[in-house]
């Protein structure tokens, strides 16, 4: 039976495989992808897209690691602090810090499914991580990442579709 050490060890390893495999994912399909190399940036990820008028789309992206649920806050880490302040690092994300929360789910057969929840939704759940369940229309819509900035439109289809 693992002890605690080994468990937070392992979920860290996960976290940073699982922000690779999203970098793998994404940069299949949009090329100019990479992980941001900042050790105190609220975002993982920066997609850079070109548009159809030739100008480019920058997307921060936050990657998750979901087993049953999406957690929509950062700046946490396990370990043990010089000088403990309960609360000072952890922070919920929003658009001022990053666009989407990528939330990754690994799935019996080796696969692995992207759940996209743009930040704008974040103030609208009015939580600090969302059920699966609850938000599985989200799971591997490319539509909602590509437009995780377009606020409006992603209130609009968010209420058409049960989220908020």
């Amino acid at each position: 039976m693992p002890n605690n050490a080994e468990i937070g060890k392992q979920a860290s390893i996960d976290g940073f495989a699982h922000e690779h495999i999203v970098v793998g994912i994404l940069m299949k399909r949009y090329q100019n992808v990479s992980l941001v190399d900042l050790p105190l940036s609220p975002y993982d990820i920066i997609i850079a897209r070109r548009l159809d008028d030739g100008k480019e789309d920058v997307i921060r992206v936050q990657v998750k690691t979901a087993r049953k649920s999406v957690s929509f806050t950062g700046g946490t880490r396990g370990g043990v602090d010089r000088e403990y302040k309960s609360d000072v690092k952890t922070y919920t994300q929003s658009p001022v810090i990053s666009d989407c929360i990528v939330g990754i789910r690994s799935n019996q057969d080796g696969t692995f499914d992207l759940f996209f929840i743009p930040t704008v939704l974040i103030s609208y759940f009015g939580t600090k991580s969302k059920s699966l369940g609850a938000i599985e229309f989200f799971k591997n819509n490319y539509d909602i990442l590509e437009n995780c900035k377009n606020h409006e439109y992603i209130i609009d289809i968010a209420k058409k579709q049960g989220v908020i």
